[in-house]
């Protein structure tokens, strides 16, 4: 069978991993990596530090313009804004693209995170020209997503999407963060994995507490979807803590 470039490249660094490296090599690169990593995080916070109360809009840089959920970002991005609340997202197109856009154009703050990849990624025209970050590192970029918002909202979207879900519910779980509202919109889409969650992970093989389903909340609508987060903090009598 004939290889494409791509089956080259990966099998050369399939390889490269394989091969033994002298000492002065390995310390080399990784002390390089950790400085790499200590400027990406200064980066984002002292850019994030100043930005107020937010909330992280998470879902699929392939979702179009014009489809359902790309126009509940952007509503769900305004109605937010409206009210004082910054929007954080990937930074790249589809959802993100779509809930940036929303908050540019309710006059709220629009953060985009973004990440540096071989496809797919590249900053949408929406941000706050002095609130875009750029990452290398995608475990410093959730970071970014996890400590300085005050709610997450979880449209539809692949892995990156699923990823960025569970670092939020296992640091609420864990209260390892303050238990900040997770909202997933749209109920044709979630409903299968909320059913996994109850069903298989909590009562068949109890890996967690029965309690903890309730920290997901599922709704259908852009309206629903802010009104979680707006609702939380009046329902508490709290404040965002920015």
């Amino acid at each position: 069978m004939r290889k494409n470039k791509n089956h080259f490249h990966l099998d050369k660094k399939i390889k490269k991993a394989f091969e033994l490296q002298k000492w002065p090599e390995i310390k080399s690169s990784d002390s390089w990596n950790i400085f790499k990593i200590m400027s990406e995080f200064v980066d984002g916070y002292d850019t994030l530090a100043r930005i107020g109360p937010c909330v992280s809009i998470f879902g699929s840089a392939r979702t179009k313009p014009g489809t359902k959920y790309y126009e509940q970002a952007h509503e769900i991005a305004s109605i937010l804004s409206k009210v004082g609340l910054g929007v954080i997202t990937g930074g790249g197109p589809g959802i993100m693209e779509a809930a940036n856009k929303g908050a540019t154009e309710s006059g709220g703050k629009s953060v985009g995170l973004n990440i540096n990849l071989p496809f797919e990624q590249f900053p949408n025209k929406f941000i706050d020209y002095d609130k875009l970050i750029q990452f290398k590192f995608f475990f410093v970029r959730k970071v970014m997503f996890m400590k300085y918002a005050q709610g997450f909202i979880v449209l539809p979207g692949g892995f990156g999407t699923l990823d960025e879900l569970f670092e939020a519910l296992t640091l609420v779980q864990t209260r390892k963060v303050e238990k900040f509202p997770i909202v997933l919109v749209g109920k044709d889409y979630w409903n299968g994995l909320i059913d996994w969650i109850k069903n298989v992970l909590i009562d068949q093989e109890n890996n967690a507490d029965t309690e903890d389903i309730f920290l997901l909340k599922v709704v259908d609508t852009a309206n629903e979807a802010a009104e979680e987060i707006i609702d939380f903090y009046s329902k508490y009598s709290l404040s965002p803590n920015f």
